[in-house]
């Protein structure tokens, strides 16, 4: 697939308020290790090859185990992952899927068990903000580096 344009060039100011928050969410009370298992759990629901190749490598760069990585998109049937963490995924997945899942009941009460109220908003901005940042990859067809 050929990108379709720039998006960084196309609108700067756009652009400087989505790093804007994307630098507000590595700031938050979400530890950094579980923010990439979420970007990465996101963007492969998202089909954004560009997002989940750049959060593994980070991820890797950062400690993250290949065996954890390559087992994010079975996390329901690994025993790789915390209560804290498959909260936090099954949150991602109920945020991303919006429309199908409405959020529901028993996944907010497994993430409130997991997550103070602070915690879970600031784990609500970074789901939506990658869900932005895949929803401009995926839309422009950015691919991901060699």
């Amino acid at each position: 697939m050929s990108p379709r344009l720039d998006y960084y060039t196309a609108s700067p100011g756009a652009m400087r308020a989505m790093i804007g928050l994307e630098a507000l969410t590595s700031r938050l009370t979400i530890e950094p290790g579980l923010l990439h298992l979420i970007k990465i759990r996101a963007s492969q629901l998202n089909g954004c090859a560009f997002c989940t190749d750049m959060h593994s490598v980070e991820a890797r760069r950062q400690g993250e185990t290949e065996r954890r990585l390559y087992a994010v998109a079975v996390w329901r049937d690994s025993g790789f992952f915390t209560a804290r963490e498959r909260a936090a995924l099954a949150w991602t997945e109920a945020v991303t899927l919006l429309a199908e899942s409405q959020v529901p009941d028993d996944v907010y009460a497994q993430a409130r068990a997991c997550f103070s109220e602070e915690e879970l908003v600031d784990l609500t901005l970074a789901i939506s903000t990658i869900n932005s940042w895949n929803r401009l990859a995926v839309s422009f067809r950015q691919s991901p580096g060699g």
